[in-house]
């Protein structure tokens, strides 16, 4: 059985973990919430890269983790360069706001983007947006960063998480050309799918919703070896799943029995 590490800065990752447990059934993940520490996306980017090597460590020393996905949109963009560095024979997978799939599917041309701050102003981000727009040039990318939605989500927070989806996707709204919609939205943070009803009941049916999940979990199987046609899908068994939090473990736990519906009890990581 491969031992696959995944981590966040908080509850966000379980969204890439969920696709993950679906896609590599046959996995035993260990799974850590860094949220002492979250969100990433508001901190510094050196702050981002030690801890992601804290975490990294942690996950190898440890728990001899055979994968290791970095399920946080903020500390792939500022760590994972770093990561692979130092663990040059380790299969790394990062994820990244999913504007490829997003131009695909675009009927306008115009995508709305939220994310992280820290996303947002990364290199990486960047260098991203521009391969896109370069193959594309029909499409426009309306990016808003959103400062508090990760941790009013994290808070399990619904007034909170309410107030700013309306905010930000009003902003989104305001930035794009005045003679077109927004058809798509990518959702480029690992913790805005749980926002996922709240986001559609305010685009309304004509904006797809795009997110990372199913495309880094089918990358980690590919890495990994794994024969899609050989994976064997089935209830989600607790040995198959360690959960630990840097911050309060019981928050976790609820995390994860309301999006994964399992029974595994989070521990607490001193890292």
């Amino acid at each position: 059985m491969k031992t696959i590490g995944v981590f966040d800065s908080g509850v966000g990752g379980l969204s890439v973990l969920r696709a993950l447990l679906t896609e590599i059934p046959e996995a035993h993940f260990v799974y850590v919430a860094d949220s002492a520490f979250a969100p990433y996306g508001e901190r510094s980017a050196q702050a981002v890269v030690n801890r992601s090597r804290r975490i990294a460590a942690h996950l190898r020393q440890h728990h001899a983790v055979d994968a290791l996905v970095v399920a946080c949109n903020t500390a792939t963009a500022m760590a994972v360069d770093e990561l692979r560095r130092i663990y040059p024979h380790l299969p790394i997978v990062g994820v990244e706001p999913a504007l490829k799939t997003a131009a695909a599917l675009s009927r306008t041309g115009h995508i709305g983007v939220l994310a992280t701050r820290g996303t947002l102003d990364s290199v990486r981000f960047a260098q991203l947006r521009s391969r896109v727009e370069d193959s594309a040039p029909r499409i426009h990318f309306s990016c808003q960063p959103c400062d508090g939605l990760a941790d009013a989500i994290e808070r399990a927070d619904p007034t909170t998480t309410q107030r700013l989806c309306e905010r930000y996707l009003q902003a989104v709204q305001a930035l794009k050309d005045p003679t077109h919609r927004i058809d798509t939205l990518v959702l480029g943070c690992t913790h805005y799918p749980f926002a996922a009803p709240v986001l559609r009941q305010l685009c309304g049916s004509g904006v797809a919703l795009v997110e990372t999940g199913l495309p880094v979990a089918r990358r980690t199987r590919a890495v990994l070896g794994i024969d899609a046609a050989a994976v064997h899908r089935g209830p989600v068994a607790p040995f198959r799943l360690q959960l630990l939090s840097t911050g309060d473990p019981a928050a976790l736990t609820l995390a994860a029995q309301r999006w994964l519906c399992t029974s595994a009890t989070a521990g607490r990581l001193i890292c």
